[in-house]
């Protein structure tokens, strides 16, 4: 059974950063995209950023030039690097990748969220 895996999400300081990691795991023949989506109370969740198989990149105008994703095919792992970081990152982070895994179509699976909290 697939299983996308979140960690370091927590608590910072405006202005510091933080680095999510995301695994997937569990019968998976390929990845396609994969990405990291977030949801602040009272909002609908949002992109973050995205990353296809061949290293291309996207990502929401409120991130540029502060978030990095990238991910390590070997490992399954998608990771997004979140620098120079704001209140208004304060959000749920959910991985998310669109694969296929063996004997099954491809989907689209998430991850259980991490909280992120950007306050002094």
């Amino acid at each position: 059974q697939v299983q996308l895996v979140e960690s370091g999400g927590g608590l910072v300081q405006p202005g510091g950063s933080l680095r999510l990691s995301c695994a997937a795991s569990g019968g998976i023949f390929t990845i396609y995209n994969m990405g990291w989506y977030r949801q602040a109370p009272g909002k609908q969740r949002e992109l973050v950023a995205v990353i296809t198989s061949g290293g291309s990149t996207n990502y929401a105008d409120s991130v540029k030039g502060r978030f990095t994703i990238s991910r390590d095919n070997a490992k399954n792992t998608v990771y997004l690097q979140m620098n120079t970081l704001k209140p208004e990152d304060t959000a749920v982070y959910y991985c998310h990748a669109d694969l296929r895994a063996l004997s099954r179509a491809r989907n689209d699976y998430w991850g259980q969220g991490t909280q992120v909290t950007v306050s002094s």
